[in-house]
């Protein structure tokens, strides 16, 4: 498996309606292991084929893992998707704010305004078609993801263009909200703030 380069705006790439995959052979399969190769190595939760200059229908995504009743991670719970050719079929009328990084805008943050829940409809590495009903933080990556392969990103979908800092910005301002929840003596949970990046 080999590392690939992730592109980043302004790049043409970005912003087109990526292509349709049509042929399941094993430059495919090649590809699909590098973008996860290439996902896991820049820590990231998603890849879309156009970051990394190729204008496919294609993502690739891995889930956060999840935690004990300590909150600490649970080794190996981690889940893989590959997405082919995804479409959004269903959205929840629930929408959520949330904090989005993008690997193809380095060093910022926004919030963004998502469905809480979707089901989208794709096919896997393979061609087989796959039906996934998604909520939460999943959810927002697979809209995330899909969005790309659309030549959308999420500084067009803010809340309000105020709501887009960089990265020490907006770990400054939610430091600064912790510490004020303790002074006046809210529970805090001893958590880093981390950025959540695509």
């Amino acid at each position: 498996m080999t590392e690939l380069q992730i592109v980043t705006l302004p790049d043409e790439v970005l912003r087109k309606k990526a292509r349709p995959v049509t042929k399941f052979d094993d430059d495919l399969q090649a590809l699909i292991d590098d973008m996860i190769e290439t996902m896991r190595a820049a820590n990231g939760v998603g890849l879309a084929a156009p970051q990394i200059g190729q204008s496919l229908q294609l993502a690739v995504i891995e889930t956060l893992p999840k935690v004990d009743e300590d909150g600490e991670d649970i080794p190996d719970s981690r889940e893989l998707f590959v997405i082919i050719n995804p479409r959004i079929v269903w959205e929840s009328r629930e929408v959520i704010d949330g904090i989005e990084g993008c690997l193809s805008i380095p060093g910022y943050v926004g919030e963004v305004e998502r469905a809480y829940a979707v089901r989208v409809r794709a096919q896997d590495r393979r061609g087989k078609p796959l039906k996934l009903r998604l909520k939460g933080w999943t959810a927002r990556i697979f809209q995330h993801e899909i969005d790309h392969l659309n030549g959308v990103l999420y500084i067009d979908k803010l809340t309000d263009r105020e709501n887009f800092w960089t990265d020490e910005e907006y770990y400054n301002m939610r430091q600064a909200e912790l510490e004020e929840k303790a002074e006046e003596g809210e529970e805090v949970k001893e958590t880093a703030v981390t950025k959540p990046n695509e």
